[in-house]
Parts: C-alpha cells; sequence; structure tokens
C-alpha cells in the first residue's frame, strides 16, 4: 500500500498496516524532521522493523537532494538477517512502483567468520583465529612476499579483488550475508573486504552495535559513516549494558601469564632484527629472515624509521592498507592522535620494559587477601609512584603495541591477545579520570574457596560509548518492545530526545492474559527473595503450579528462573520429590544450560517435541541466550511462566559502585534502577511469547513482590492495558481457573481486521478517509 504522511509518500509492501505502525512512523517522521534523536517504545510482534525500514527509505525517497543514510543495528546475526529480509521485500515493492530511481543499495556487515569464504580460514574455530588466519595471507608485506616467492601462500579471493581494483563494487540490491557470500564466490573475490569497501557508499548497511558502540572496532568500520545518517539501535532494551561493556576490560593472572610470553616473543622478534642489523651495516638491505615458521624479506632499517614516524605522532592509520588495519584505539579522541608519542616508548625496548614494569606492578596487585576499590585517578598515581609510568605513556600504550606489532610484521594477532587486553587497559585508565573504578577481587564471593584474583577496569556511565554517536550523526532511533520507564533512558545515556513515545497493541481479542501469582493453593506466598526462596514451601508451591499448568496448557510452556544456580537447585528438588516426573507424564522437559551446542539441541527437540503433539516445557534462565534472543511464537509458546523476580547479584562489587556512581552523577536511587534493570529482564522474558496478533499467550509473574504497585508499574504499558485487577493477586487454584477460562475464549473464531467500533487493521482507504487524530481514536 502507499499512503501519505504529510510530505513523504510512505511504500509499505503490506495490504494492511496496524494503526501503531501508522503512529509510530508519525512520531519517527517528527524526530526526522527535527533532526533530533528519540525513544520508541511498540509491542512485540507489531511490525517494528518494517515500519522503521518504510518509513526512512520513503524519507530518503522524498528529499532526493539530501538523501539520507541509513544505520540499523541489531544485537545478532539473526535479527540482521531477518532485517535484510524484510528490507529486500519493501525494496522491491519500491521498485514496482518507482522503477530505477527506487534503487538502493543495502548490507549487512559481520566479522570474517560469517562472511569469508575462503575454506582454509574457515577452518579455525573461533573468531580471533579466523581474523587471524585472514591476516596472514592477506597483510601487505605477505602480499609483498608471495610476488617475489610464489610459494608463499596468499588468499586468491583477495588477490581477484584486488586485482579488479575500481570495478570491484556490488551492483545495487539488498544483499544478506548469504547474498555477499555466494556473490564473492560468483566472482571469484572477497566478500569481507568487498562489504568494508562499501559500506561508505551503501545507502543502507546494516550490522552489530559493537561496530557503532565499541571504540575499537567503530574507529575502522564506521568512521568514514556521513553525518547526515539515521541511527536505529533495535531491541534496544539493555543497550546501556552494551556501552559499559565496550569500555570495560578484566586482567586475571592467565592474562598477565599470557602477556608475558608476548613480550618474550617480541622482545626475541626485535633481537634478531637488530642482529640482522648488525650484520648487513646501516644501508637499506632486503634480506630473508625467518618470522613464524616462513621466510619473509625484512627492512633491516625499519625500527629506525618507526621511531622517526613516532615522533611525529600517531595518525597514520588513514594511510594504512585496509588488510593491515588493526582494532582502533579504545579511547583515543583524533586531536591526541597528533601529538607526538612520549619519548620514553618510542624506542621498541625501551617501550617493551615499561609494559614489563606494568604487568609486573599488574601481577603484584592480584596478590591480595581482601577486595579493593580505587579510582582512575589513584590507580594511575600509584603506577607512577611504583613502576614509574606516568599518564601519558599509558593513555599512548594501545597504539604504540598497534605501530609495534605492524613493524614487526606480525600477522597471528590471535596469538597477542593478552598483552592486547593490558593495553587496553593502560589507554583507558590513562584516558577516563571519571566513570571507572578498578575493582580487585581475590575471589568470587559465591565460591570464597577457589582463589581466583581478578583486576576488573569497570566502566559505569554508559553515556561515555554513546557520546560519540549522539554528536556525531543526525538522528538516533532507540527501540524496542520493553523501554519502560521510558524517562530513565535519556538519564543513564546522558541526552535529550525530541521524541518520546510508549504505544500500545490495539487487539480484535484480549490475546494477552497476565497474571500476578503471590501464593500457593496452600497460601502460603510465594517469592524468590532470598531469605524465602529455599523456604521448602515456596519451592514446592512453584513445582505446583508447572504441574497444574502442564495439565491444562497445551504445547509449549517456558518457564524463567533467576539464576542458573537457582533453576539446578529448584529442578534437583523437584526431581528427588516426584514433582518433576509427575510434568513429564504430561510434557517433556528440557534445560538452557550455559553451553551453547547443548541448549540449541535442547530447544531444536523442544520445538519437535511441540511440532509433534507431545507438548514440552524449556526451563530457562533471565538473562541468558535464550530470554534475549529466541522466540516462542504460536505453539512454542502458550504460556510464559517467570519464577521470580530477575535482580541482578545485588553484592557484585561492580554493581554497587556503578549505583554509587549513578547516585551521585545522575540522581537515580539504587532501589529505581535495581527494580527497573529487573523489570525489563521480566518483561523481555515474558515478551517471548507473543510474536504477532493472531498469536495468543498467558504470562505468570510468580512473585509476591509483582503484586506492588512500584514494581508492576515498571511493566511495559502493552502488558499492563491487559493486566486486570482481578489477576494482581491469584493463588494457584484460581490462576488455573482463569487459564481455562482463557484457553477456551482463544478457540472461538474471531474477526483479524476488527470490528466497525475498533479497527485493528487499516487499509490504504482507510488511511485515506481519515486524519492523523483518527488512528488515536482507533488505537484508544
Amino acid at each position: 500500500m502507499k499512503f501519505q504522511i504529510e510530505d513523504v509518500t510512505v511504500y509499505f509492501p503490506y495490504d494492511h498496516i496496524y494503526p501503531e505502525q501508522y503512529s509510530y512512523m508519525i512520531e519517527l517522521k517528527r524526530a526526522l524532521d527535527a533532526k533530533g534523536h528519540c525513544l520508541l517504545e511498540m509491542p512485540t510482534g507489531t511490525g517494528k522493523t518494517i515500519a522503521l525500514l518504510s518509513l526512512i527509505t520513503s524519507y530518503s525517497l522524498s528529499k532526493p537532494q539530501s538523501p539520507i543514510k541509513l544505520i540499523y543495528c541489531t544485537r545478532t546475526v539473526h535479527e540482521m538477517e531477518k532485517t535484510l529480509a524484510e528490507l529486500k521485500l519493501l525494496h522491491n515493492y519500491q521498485i514496482k512502483h518507482l522503477g530505477p530511481q527506487a534503487r538502493i543499495l543495502a548490507i549487512g556487515l559481520s566479522s570474517r567468520k560469517n562472511l569469508c569464504v575462503n575454506p582454509t580460514v574457515l577452518a579455525a574455530e573461533n573468531r580471533d583465529s579466523v581474523d587471524a588466519g585472514c591476516r596472514k595471507l592477506t597483510a601487505s608485506w605477505v602480499r609483498a612476499m608471495a610476488a617475489e616467492n610464489p610459494n608463499v601462500p596468499t588468499c586468491q579471493f583477495f588477490e581477484n579483488y584486488e586485482k579488479a581494483a575500481s570495478a570491484a563494487v556490488l551492483p545495487p540490491g539488498v544483499y544478506t550475508l548469504q547474498d555477499l557470500r555466494a556473490f564473492g564466490k560468483e566472482k571469484g573475490w572477497c566478500p569481507y573486504f568487498l562489504a568494508r569497501h562499501m559500506v561508505q557508499f551503501a545507502n543502507v548497511v546494516v550490522y552489530s552495535y559493537q561496530y557503532l558502540l565499541d571504540p575499537k572496532v567503530a574507529g575502522i568500520i564506521s568512521k568514514e559513516m556521513q553525518k547526515e545518517s539515521v541511527v536505529v539501535f533495535d531491541e534496544a532494551h539493555n543497550i546501556d549494558n552494551v556501552c559499559i561493556e565496550a569500555l570495560s576490560v578484566s586482567v586475571r593472572r592467565q592474562t598477565l601469564e599470557g602477556a608475558t610470553r608476548n613480550l618474550n616473543r617480541i622482545s626475541q622478534e626485535i633481537d634478531s632484527r637488530k642482529n640482522l642489523f648488525h650484520k648487513l651495516g646501516p644501508k637499506p638491505t632486503y634480506a630473508v629472515g625467518l618470522f613464524h615458521g616462513r621466510f619473509k624479506a625484512t627492512d633491516a632499517s625499519r625500527l629506525r624509521s618507526e621511531y622517526n614516524r613516532l615522533v611525529e605522532g600517531l595518525a597514520l592509520r588513514g594511510n594504512l592498507p585496509i588488510t593491515d588495519t588493526w582494532l582502533s584505539n579504545p579511547a583515543l579522541p583524533d586531536d591526541i592522535l597528533k601529538e607526538a608519542v612520549p619519548g620514553n616508548i618510542r624506542r621498541a625496548e625501551h617501550f617493551l620494559h615499561v609494559l614489563r614494569r606494568l604487568v609486573q606492578y599488574l601481577r603484584g596487585r592480584l596478590e591480595t587477601d581482601n577486595v579493593e576499590k580505587e579510582s582512575p585517578v589513584g590507580f594511575v598515581a600509584s603506577i607512577s609512584s611504583h613502576a614509574g609510568i606516568d599518564q601519558k605513556t599509558l593513555k599512548f600504550c594501545y597504539d604504540r603495541l598497534h605501530s609495534l606489532m605492524l613493524t614487526l610484521e606480525i600477522t597471528d594477532t590471535d596469538e597477542f591477545l593478552h598483552i592486547q587486553t593490558i593495553c587496553d587497559f593502560a589507554t583507558l585508565i590513562g584516558t577516563y579520570a571519571r566513570g571507572f573504578s578498578i575493582i580487585i577481587e581475590p575471589f568470587d564471593e559465591r565460591m570464597p574457596h577457589i582463589p581466583d584474583p581478578v583486576l576488573q577496569l569497570s566502566c559505569h556511565d554508559a553515556s561515555l560509548a554513546i557520546k560519540p554517536v549522539f554528536d556525531r550523526f543526525q538522528s538516533v532511533v532507540i527501540t524496542s518492545g520493553t523501554l519502560s520507564p521510558i524517562d530513565l533512558y535519556p538519564r543513564l545515556l546522558n541526552f535529550h530526545p525530541v521524541v518520546s513515545r510508549s504505544f500500545t497493541m490495539s487487539l480484535t481479542r484480549d490475546c494477552i492474559c497476565p497474571m500476578v501469582l503471590t501464593r500457593g493453593s496452600d497460601q502460603l506466598p510465594v517469592s524468590t527473595k532470598f531469605d524465602m526462596r529455599s523456604d521448602p514451601g515456596v519451592v514446592r508451591n512453584y513445582g505446583k503450579l508447572l504441574l497444574e499448568m502442564v495439565s491444562v496448557v497445551p504445547d509449549g510452556i517456558v518457564c524463567f528462573f533467576v539464576s542458573y544456580s537457582y533453576m539446578d537447585g529448584i529442578i534437583n528438588t523437584w526431581n528427588d520429590s516426584g514433582i518433576l516426573k509427575e510434568i513429564m507424564q504430561h510434557k517433556l522437559v528440557f534445560i538452557e544450560t550455559q553451553d551453547v551446542v547443548e541448549t540449541t539441541l535442547a530447544l531444536d527437540n523442544y520445538r519437535r517435541a511441540c511440532d509433534c503433539g507431545r507438548g514440552a516445557v524449556f526451563f530457562s534462565v533471565a538473562r541468558g541466550k535464550v530470554a534475549e534472543g529466541i522466540d516462542f511464537d504460536r505453539h512454542y509458546g502458550r504460556l510464559v511462566i517467570m519464577f521470580g523476580v530477575p535482580f541482578q547479584y545485588t553484592l557484585s562489587k561492580i554493581l554497587l559502585a556503578r549505583l554509587e556512581y549513578l547516585r551521585d552523577t545522575f540522581q537515580i536511587k539504587e532501589g529505581d534502577f535495581l527494580t527497573f534493570d529487573a523489570l525489563r529482564q521480566a518483561a523481555q522474558c515474558v515478551g517471548r511469547v507473543i510474536r504477532s496478533k493472531a498469536d495468543y499467550g498467558m504470562m505468570i509473574f510468580a512473585d509476591k513482590r509483582y503484586s506492588r504497585h512500584d514494581k508492576r508499574s515498571k511493566l511495559p504499558s502493552w502488558i499492563l492495558s491487559h493486566l486486570r485487577d482481578a489477576n494482581l493477586n491469584l493463588s494457584t487454584d484460581m490462576a488455573l481457573h482463569i487459564a481455562r477460562e482463557f484457553l477456551r475464549k482463544m478457540a472461538q473464531p474471531y474477526d483479524k481486521t476488527g470490528g466497525s467500533d475498533r479497527k485493528t487493521l487499516l487499509s490504504q482507504e482507510d488511511l485515506e478517509k481519515m486524519g492523523d487524530g483518527s488512528v488515536h481514536e482507533m488505537l484508544y
């Protein structure tokens, strides 16, 4: 369908549109017109992705004199592929109506592991090894050697891509990762470097959050993006945690041992080159030196020329071949990059001495029996007095290591991850004075008998990582199904949205049935509060609740627990008391574990059990992989039970430091943040069950604390609007009665478009008949 929103003709690839999609587009257009940022909460299963893509691409088509670029950020590769599939459908529809002028280039960009087509490189087991395998075949010095010695292995796909030069382009179209790999194989070009090159010319780029929020990656991938771009963070309810993780570093004993091995290896390389230099004399002579089991041509004066370059400054990255670029600096702004590197780390051997002293200092700090907490300023002062390394030297460690590894022509970067971590840590503490804490813990409090010292540089301020994105791009859209309470995000991320709106779901029937269960059939209260969670009565009542539900609810049931340890404990107790055996007489039971392969297998078998009519129960954990990314739509999820309130581990030293920072800096109370964080996780868990309006499902919040208004009010409005007062304080037998009634009601036929009084599907004619205000009336 095709319709107008003010001066923009919107091309929408379906015959009908939901009223909330239309309202969503109106609010989104307001933000684009104002060239500002916005926060939009849209219920799950209401077509948020296609509404975003339709409006933004149509907006760009309506302003051909100043087209805008769309940068769409997703959390997972699966979500990226889904987004590109929707965009492909939309693109075909726009071409049908507008012809060739609607052609765009849209690409998905992911790591080498997901895009590489070279079988020898892909054989590596993890992402870092694939990256290193690629560098071993494509680094500029490897290719220079191969030109002289044909026995040196290179990547044929990359060589063909380089030979094609300016002819290596993608024709207009929408390319998923699979499409890019297929195109690369067909042409014989490397899909990864082709996609990297085409990102700056594409109209739509879909990639991971990290490519914008992690400074180490963003400095390489996203530096070319123009200001006239619209950035969308989809499923962004945890965006503050992503920002914090991007700037946090953990150092353990294994890290320091690995870093020492790395330094010894680099030292051997420098010594071998110096010996070579003395043997050959000072003239620039090419010799063949052995490195990493291969011969390569080495310019003996390379270390001297590097010294001269460091005097002038470190802003050399723009001139590097694309294959030689390593991770960018985790913190440094451009103006500091232009400074000269401190004199005490310009010479390679001096820099290694500095790193050895730093590693030795950190090793000493880990030898502690007590928990220690320090600010970056205090920690830097301590390093200066004990190890003789000043703040400026620390600030340049990451880039100096990068420069040295390029000079030494090191390709197996996956072997040097430990020393990279140390330099990452050094640069961050040398750059930031506020918003961080250094916390040293001698052991994990939950396992105090196992010594496992860890030194953590913990970022508390999510706005540090996302500030460059807000400053640089015209509009940033933060959207998700769970952004409640929506007023907390601007404070956490320290920005001012021009539009902030939460939408409800327009339904022809009440297909969502949330309930708050506060007590068992024996009237004993249920809760996962620390003083109650081990109570045999609570565990028994939770088991009885699930047992009653499996006997009446068809197909799939998903249960979420507050932690892995609590889930293990409760399943063991149910097994000993025979409850689990009774549950399995009705449905099969599958369990999420911390092993990805095991969990994938369990999910696959869970779906098979639901498909064949046997029915199944899936035990999962809030904040786990399943809670974040797996949909239980249709018969895969007719009921979801949230056992307890998924608070974070409140004795965590890192969490306590962050809470203190939020209170002092943003005036956010500890209790408010903890409740907000727990309720967004709970909403994310129960939201897995409804993925479209034709779907139906029940949600049980099994904890007496959900009956309190201050907790419950932080749930998204689309859940609260269906939570009746009669369902707020239920026992197991009452919940069972409501479940039976609800399932009986859902079995009746219904009109999908809605009655005359409340339309939930709008056609093109409906939109033409009414103004913007009528949609608001229909929604409410």
